[in-house]
């Protein structure tokens, strides 16, 4: 399938990186470093991940003394235009932390080294960790971390409202929200985002519940298929049957609403646990998580970040060395207990906190079945799409097969 370019800056990019191709003569890096000469890789590492990445580093280098490993930390806020910026100029690290978000994109300009697949295995991943490094069928990230969306719900409200268990379907769910309102006082059943940027985040467990998807494996415009319409409806029955508040403030905290009782379900990751243990200890023992409510099935949408090589760099050799390390079963469970980053590798999963932990336990699952979105090279423009047709129905503004029929219409041209 052909991509759209995503924006004027990513045009200029395409340009750059071929004509430099063209004057070189060359699609990847100049002679090539063996992995056990004296060398350093430069790494970009993204948000709290490239805080943290230096003191690995560290321990690596302590153990393997012919390579430093230069790790520069980049915001999440200039990521994507460093990133192009680099790419551009043909200075893109050695490697670098990508997510499935921007992956697609940055293949589709062909400055990404293609994964040694005998070096890594698939097997070894989580399914939905392996796809979002993956682009019209060739890999280029091995899966560094995951996460997924589950269910957060206060057990003592629910208790409350006569809830034994926590909700397994998309009628106990709402059945729950309609409870809680009711007869645990709480003045919201369920917080789900209702409009903005990156809506389409919280609405992805629902419409891979359904057997729904924007794109679907061809490659072709999904979102007006009846499973996606049937998504769209659900979704939205939450605002309309006043289960769910239709607006927030810039800045939206759940957890303060979760504490108070306001909000007493939301879905989110792994880094809601450990916000809610440290901020709110008065709440340990009264919340839990649960996997996503089931419609066809239980699919939550699937995140985290890959780690590239750049086609131009010198120490491809040393950069797998150093990628081996940080994915590997043991280098994994290690960095989870420096992050809570939840593993990407599955044998990490089999000792320590991972294997004993409930909670924990509540996102394994999950993650065996979630679904990665599309890696594409404009997929932020497309799921803008899909926000805005969440928006209108939340509001009251469109029917779910009017809203949807508009965003497929949208979709497919930025698919041509």
């Amino acid at each position: 399938m052909q991509r759209a370019v995503r924006n004027s800056a990513v045009a200029l990019v395409l340009a750059t990186t071929a004509l430099a191709a063209t004057a070189c003569g060359s699609s990847g890096g100049g002679k090539q470093a063996a992995a056990d000469q004296k060398q350093t890789l430069t790494v970009w590492g993204m948000g709290t991940e490239g805080e943290k990445l230096g003191e690995v580093a560290k321990e690596y280098e302590r153990a393997h003394p012919n390579i430093t490993v230069k790790v520069t930390p980049v915001g999440w806020d200039v990521a994507h235009q460093k990133l192009v910026s680099a790419a551009a100029a043909g200075t893109l690290p050695d490697i670098a932390q990508m997510g499935g978000t921007y992956l697609g994109e940055f293949a589709d300009l062909g400055v990404l080294e293609p994964v040694d697949t005998k070096a890594f295995k698939q097997d070894d991943f989580f399914k939905a960790g392996w796809d979002q490094g993956v682009a019209d069928g060739t890999a280029y990230g091995v899966p560094w971390y995951v996460d997924t969306r589950v269910l957060y719900y206060r057990k003592d409200l629910a208790a409350k409202a006569g809830i034994t268990q926590p909700p397994a379907t998309w009628q106990e769910l709402q059945e729950d929200a309609a409870a809680l309102q009711k007869k645990a006082g709480s003045k919201w059943g369920i917080y789900l985002q209702s409009s903005g940027l990156d809506t389409v985040q919280s609405f992805y467990p629902f419409l891979y519940s359904a057997g729904g998807a924007i794109v679907d494996d061809d490659g072709k415009a999904a979102v007006n298929t009846p499973a996606a319409v049937k998504a769209f409806d659900y979704y939205g029955s939450f605002f309309s049957k006043g289960l769910s508040r239709k607006s927030v403030a810039p800045g939206y905290d759940v957890t303060k609403d979760f504490n108070t009782g306001v909000v007493p379900m939301f879905f989110s990751g792994p880094w809601h646990m450990g916000i809610l243990q440290q901020q709110y200890p008065q709440l340990n023992g009264k919340w839990a998580v649960a996997p996503v409510p089931a419609d066809q099935s239980s699919t939550s949408m699937a995140g985290g970040s890959s780690l590239v090589v750049s086609k131009d760099s010198e120490h491809k050799a040393a950069a797998q060395e150093f990628i081996r390390y940080l994915t590997g079963a043991e280098g994994q469970a290690e960095w989870y207990k420096l992050t809570a980053d939840l593993p990407a590798n599955k044998a990490a999963w089999d000792s320590g906190d991972l294997a004993q932990s409930p909670d924990l336990q509540v996102f394994l699952k999950q993650m065996e079945t979630a679904k990665a979105a599309p890696t594409l090279a404009n997929l932020t423009e497309i799921t803008s799409k899909v926000d805005d047709a969440l928006g209108s129905v939340d509001q009251g503004k469109a029917s779910p097969k009017s809203a949807a029929d508009s965003a497929q219409s949208q979709v497919e041209n930025l698919l041509k």
